[in-house]
């Protein structure tokens, strides 16, 4: 009726009788306490209470379309937020090209990351805390999924004043009576056991002097000649430490990436985004 100003063509319209249209818009009326027509003979005009609830019923209208727009895009999995648990290490490999996929197939997909220990990850994980996850372990709860995301070589990381250089480095071994630096072993129970295993394939058990869950703390007491470490390879990315990496091509420890998700998770998010990876 606030459309036509006709009662005739406004109750043809809504497939009524012009009689019981008139009733509905008294009824309203009476509801609202306020008169939504002027009538005359001649014309019907809208008061000014008419407009602005023409102008409030016009916004909740448009506001439902875009509603069932926007619940079909977050039930497809294309608006929604991701929350992401990540290694410092992720953060130089497979994140960074992940979030730029994200942008750019779901615009609509905000992402939160939060830098965790395996550990707390899984336990995130577990509780609904978290959506996607990107650890190094051997195994993680029946109730998570895990895939394997990169590969890496280890590097091992000396001061720049050490005398074995690129060109005198043979093997570990060489290292045996250094003071070692590594990722504490509640960070990551596999990635420790490795760096063992590299150290007693060369016949010796590393001296631990110092143990950190922070790549930069390592590299910076490395910096400073408290001993050496075994990192990484992808970890000499982007940090402005006077240190030096020798990348241990040919042995056979490498280090894998795995991204891990709930099961029964019910973001549709994340089966959009385990697709990029």
């Amino acid at each position: 009726m606030a459309e036509e100003l006709n009662f005739g063509r406004a109750a043809e319209r809504l497939f009524i009788s012009q009689p019981g249209l008139s009733r509905q818009i008294k009824q309203m009326e009476e509801i609202l306490e306020v008169r939504l027509f002027e009538r005359t003979k001649r014309r019907v005009e809208l008061t000014a209470a008419g407009h602005y609830l023409k102008s409030e019923v016009d916004f909740i209208f448009n506001h439902l379309e875009l509603t069932k727009t926007q619940l079909k895009e977050i039930a497809a999995g294309k608006i929604g937020e991701l929350r992401i648990g990540f290694l410092g290490s992720a953060a130089h490999t497979v994140l960074p090209e992940l979030l730029v996929k994200i942008s750019q197939k779901f615009p609509g997909i905000q992402t939160t990351l939060e830098e965790l220990s395996n550990a707390i990850q899984v336990e995130m994980l577990e509780k609904d805390k978290l959506d996607l996850g990107f650890v190094r372990l051997a195994r993680v709860p029946e109730l998570l999924q895990m895939k394997v995301v990169n590969q890496d070589t280890f590097s091992v990381v000396l001061p720049l004043e050490h005398p074995l250089s690129y060109g005198k480095f043979k093997n570990v071994g060489q290292l045996k009576e250094e003071n070692f630096i590594l990722f504490s072993q509640d960070y990551s129970s596999i990635y420790f056991d490795k760096i063992m295993s590299i150290c007693e394939d060369q016949g010796f058990s590393p001296k631990i002097t110092h143990k950190s869950v922070h790549a930069l703390t390592i590299f910076k007491l490395v910096e400073a000649g408290l001993g050496v470490a075994i990192v990484p390879t992808s970890l000499k990315e982007d940090y402005d430490v006077k240190v030096r990496f020798l990348e241990l091509e040919k042995i056979p420890q490498k280090t894998e990436l795995f991204v891990v998700w709930n099961k029964g998770s019910r973001n549709p998010a994340v089966s959009k985004v385990l697709g990029l990876i």
